[in-house]
C-alpha cells in the first residue's frame, strides 16, 4: 500500500520536496521558487491564494521553455560521425573508373530514351538542347556541393547522411523522404519506359492488349491502361533483391559500354540524317502535317504543339522542360552513396562525379540535338522516340539495335535505382526516424526484406497507375528540394567549427553548451550585446570559425534563402511586370535583389573552415547561393497538380517524423547523457518521457 500523502501545511511553510514527487516534477523546473508546496494540485487552498497562481504560472512557463528547448533541440540533433580509414575496409574495392561507370549506368536511363522525345514534343520543341543545357548547369551545381561532402566524409552515404551530420534530424529527415520519393518513383519512370520500349519492338501488340483494362472515366491523371508489364517488371526485379542478389559492377559496366555505342551510333546518325530545316519550323507546317495525322498522343492532349521555330513554345518552354529535364541527370548521387566501398573516396568521389555529369551531359545533348534534327518536333513519338526516329528516315533495321540499347541502358539504370532504395530506407529505419520494422535484416541472405519489399511495391503500383510524365514531374520536385537542402548544407558546414565529431567529443561539446547557457543571465546588456553582434557582422574578431560565426552564417544563409524563395515566385508568376517594368513589382524585386546582395556579403566576410581537402567548392557563397536559387526556380515552374501530388507526400512524412521518428530516433535515445547538473535532470526525463 502506497503511504498516504502528506498533510498539507500552512502556505506560508515550504512543503519541500514531497509536493514535488506528489505532482511528478522534478526539482530542476522550480529553481529557486521558495515555496514549492504552492505547488501541490491536491491543496485546493494553496491554489486559491493570489502568490501561489502566480508562482504557479511561472514554473508552468518554466517547464514549458524546457520543453520547447528540448523539443528543438531533437530536432537539430546531428548524428556523429567516426572518421575511419576507409581505404583499409575489406568491402573498398571501387577505383574511379568503377565509380564513373556506376554514375553513368545509373544516370543515363529513360532521360535519354524516353524523356529526350516527351519534352521535345510538348514543351520545348529543338530548344530541348537548351533544357538539357540549363539542367545539366543546375546539376553540375549541386554535384559539386556533393563532391566536397564526398571528400569531406568519405564514408557517409547519401544526401540524407550529409545532412544528419551537419543540419541535424529535422533537414535529415526531410532530405531522405524527399530522395525516398526519387528513388521509388523513378523506379516507376524507368520500369514504365522499359515497358514502352518493349512494346515498341513487337509492334504496340501489348499496349493494345491491355487497352479497356481501365475505366474510361478514370481521373486525368491515370494512363488509359494499366501496364502490368511495368508492374510485373519491378516486383520480378524485387523479387530478385529479397533472394539476396548483389549489384554486380561488372554487368553494370557492359551495359554501361552497350549503352554508350548505341548512343555514339544515334548522335552520328542524327547528324548525317538530320535536317536543319527542323529546327526552322513555321507553324503553318504543323498545321499542313496536323490535317492528315493519325497521332493518338496529339489528339489526346488537344492543345496546338507550339508556333515553330526553334523555341516554338517560347521562354516559358524551356523553363518548364528545364525543370523536367533534371530529372534526366538524377543518378550521380549514387557515386556518393558508395563512399565505404571506394578505394580512395576522398580523391576519386568528387572527380567520378564531374566525370560522369560531364559525359551525361554531353549524351544528353547530342541526343536531343539528333532526335530533333531527324524528326518535326511535333511528329515525335513519346513513348518511344528513338526507334521511331529511325523508322521516319527509313533506317528501319536500325530501330532494333536502338531498342536494344535502350533495353540494356534502361534494366542497368533500373537495376541500380533499385539498389539504392532499400539502402537508404534501411538507414532512415536503423536510425529511427522511419519504422523499425523495415530495418529488418534476413539472416540467411543478409537483406533488408522489409525495406526492399515496402519499396518495390509502392514502385510497382506507381509504375501501373501514372503516366510516365506525371511521375517525372513529382521525381524533379522531391530531388530538387533533396539538392537544395544538401547545398544549404555544405554552405553552412563551410563556416562552422569542426563538425565531424565523436560521441565523447559531442558529449563534452553538449556540457559547455548548456553550462554557458545557464551562466549567462538572461538580463545582461542587451545594448552591449546587439553592438558586439553588428560589430561581428563585418568585422569577426577571429580567423578560424567560431560558433557565434558559424550561428551567423546559419541565420543568413536561411534569411537569404527566404528572400530566393520570394524572388523565384515572383520571377515565376509575374516576370513579363517586373521586366516590362512594372513599379510596384521591380520595386520589389530590386529590394529583395539588394537584400539578397547585402546579406550574401555578411556571409563573405565570415572565416570558413581551414581544414585541408582534396577538393571543395569554389566561390563560395556565391556559386551555391545561385544554385539554390536555379533548383527553387526550377520548382516554380511545376504545375499545381505536381505540387498537390507533392503536398500529400510532405503530409504523409510528417506525421510519420511528428509521430514517430522524433520519439523513436536511436540517436538521440542511445546517447550517453552527460551527468550531474539539474538541467540535464530534467532534460532527461523529458528525453524519456518521449521516446516511451
Amino acid at each position: 500500500m502506497l503511504p498516504a500523502h502528506p498533510a498539507p501545511s500552512p502556505p506560508q511553510q515550504p512543503r519541500g520536496k514531497d509536493c514535488l514527487l506528489c505532482s511528478g516534477l522534478p526539482a530542476s523546473v522550480l529553481g529557486d521558487v521558495s515555496a514549492p508546496a504552492l505547488l501541490c494540485f491536491k491543496d485546493p487552498v494553496s491554489l486559491r491564494s493570489p502568490s501561489s497562481v502566480g508562482d504557479w504560472a511561472l514554473t508552468m512557463s518554466r517547464m514549458l521553455h524546457q520543453y520547447v528547448r528540448q523539443f528543438s533541440q531533437k530536432l537539430v540533433h546531428r548524428r556523429p560521425l567516426e572518421v575511419g580509414a576507409e581505404s583499409e575496409s575489406p568491402e573498398a574495392h571501387l577505383n574511379t573508373l568503377d565509380l564513373v561507370a556506376l554514375g553513368v549506368g545509373r544516370t543515363l536511363g529513360a532521360g535519354v530514351y524516353i524523356l529526350v522525345g516527351a519534352v521535345a514534343k510538348v514543351r520545348a520543341g529543338p530548344a530541348t538542347v537548351i533544357c538539357f543545357l540549363m539542367a545539366g548547369l543546375s546539376c553540375v551545381l549541386s554535384g559539386l556541393c556533393y563532391a566536397e561532402f564526398g571528400a569531406r566524409v568519405p564514408g557517409s552515404s547519401s544526401a540524407y547522411l550529409y545532412s544528419y551530420i551537419t543540419m541535424g534530424q529535422l533537414c535529415a529527415f526531410i532530405t531522405g523522404w524527399n530522395l525516398i520519393l526519387s528513388l521509388v518513383i523513378g523506379t516507376a519512370c524507368i520500369a514504365r519506359g522499359w515497358s514502352s520500349t518493349l512494346d515498341s519492338l513487337t509492334g504496340n501488340h501489348i499496349s493494345q492488349g491491355l487497352q479497356g483494362t481501365l475505366s474510361l472515366h478514370v481521373p486525368y491523371f491515370l494512363p488509359t491502361y494499366a501496364d502490368f508489364v511495368a508492374l510485373g517488371l519491378v516486383l520480378l526485379l524485387t523479387g530478385v533483391l529479397v533472394l539476396g542478389a548483389r549489384e554486380s559492377t561488372l554487368v553494370n559496366k557492359v551495359f554501361t559500354v552497350i549503352n554508350i555505342l548505341v548512343l555514339s551510333f544515334i548522335i552520328l546518325s542524327g547528324f548525317i540524317k538530320g535536317d536543319l530545316h527542323n529546327w526552322e519550323l513555321t507553324e503553318q507546317d504543323y498545321k499542313l502535317n496536323a490535317s492528315g495525322s493519325t497521332d493518338i498522343y496529339s489528339l489526346e492532349r488537344l492543345d496546338p504543339l507550339g508556333s515553330g521555330g526553334f523555341m516554338p513554345f517560347g521562354f516559358e518552354g524551356i523553363l518548364h522542360g528545364a525543370a523536367t529535364c533534371f530529372y534526366a541527370f538524377l543518378g550521380f548521387d549514387s557515386i556518393a552513396m558508395r563512399g565505404e566501398e571506394a578505394l580512395n573516396p576522398q580523391h576519386s568521389i568528387p572527380f567520378s562525379i564531374m566525370i560522369s555529369l560531364f559525359i551525361c551531359f554531353l549524351a544528353y545533348f547530342g541526343v536531343s540535338a539528333a532526335l530533333t534534327l531527324m524528326v518535326p518536333y511535333y511528329q515525335i513519338q513519346p513513348k518511344s522516340p528513338l526507334p521511331q526516329a529511325f523508322l521516319h528516315v527509313g533506317w528501319g533495321p536500325a530501330r532494333y539495335v536502338v531498342a536494344v540499347g535502350t533495353l540494356c541502358a534502361l534494366t542497368s539504370s533500373l537495376l541500380g535505382t533499385m539498389f539504392t532504395m532499400p539502402r537508404l530506407i534501411y538507414a532512415m529505419a536503423k536510425d529511427g526516424l522511419l519504422f523499425q520494422g523495415l530495418a529488418w535484416i534476413y539472416d540467411r541472405t543478409g537483406t533488408p526484406v522489409m525495406a526492399i519489399m515496402a519499396s518495390g511495391n509502392i514502385a510497382g503500383v506507381m509504375a501501373l497507375l501514372f503516366e510516365f510524365m506525371d511521375l517525372v514531374d513529382l521525381v524533379s520536385v522531391g530531388t530538387l528540394l533533396a539538392y537544395s537542402l544538401v547545398i544549404f548544407s555544405m554552405l553552412v558546414l563551410r563556416y562552422q567549427p569542426y563538425q565531424i565529431l565523436s560521441k565523447k567529443e559531442k558529449t563534452e561539446d553538449k556540457i559547455e553548451m548548456k553550462s554557458e547557457i545557464e551562466g549567462s543571465p538572461l538580463d545582461s546588456g542587451p545594448e552591449a550585446g546587439t553592438s558586439n553582434i553588428l560589430k561581428s557582422l563585418w568585422f569577426p574578431p577571429s580567423t578560424i570559425p567560431t560558433r557565434k560565426s558559424g550561428q551567423i552564417v546559419y541565420g543568413c544563409a536561411s534569411l537569404i534563402v527566404l528572400l530566393l524563395t520570394i524572388l523565384s515566385l515572383l520571377l515565376a508568376q509575374w516576370s513579363s511586370q517586373v521586366f516590362s517594368g512594372d513599379p510596384g513589382l521591380t520595386t520589389v524585386a530590386v529590394l529583395l535583389l539588394l537584400l539578397i546582395t547585402g546579406v550574401t556579403v555578411i556571409i563573405w566576410r565570415q572565416p570558413q573552415d581551414p581544414t585541408y581537402l582534396y577538393f571543395k567548392v569554389p566561390a563560395l557563397p556565391v556559386l551555391p547561393l545561385v544554385s539554390i536559387f536555379v533548383n527553387i526556380y526550377l520548382m516554380m515552374q511545376m504545375t499545381s497538380g505536381t505540387w498537390a501530388l507533392f503536398g500529400i507526400w510532405a503530409a504523409i512524412g510528417s506525421v510519420i517524423y511528428f509521430g514517430y521518428g522524433i520519439r523513436h530516433s536511436l540517436e538521440e535515445n542511445n546517447e550517453q547523457q552527460p551527468p550531474a547538473s539539474t538541467s540535464q535532470t530534467l532534460d532527461k526525463n523529458i528525453l524519456g518521457a518521449g521516446s516511451s
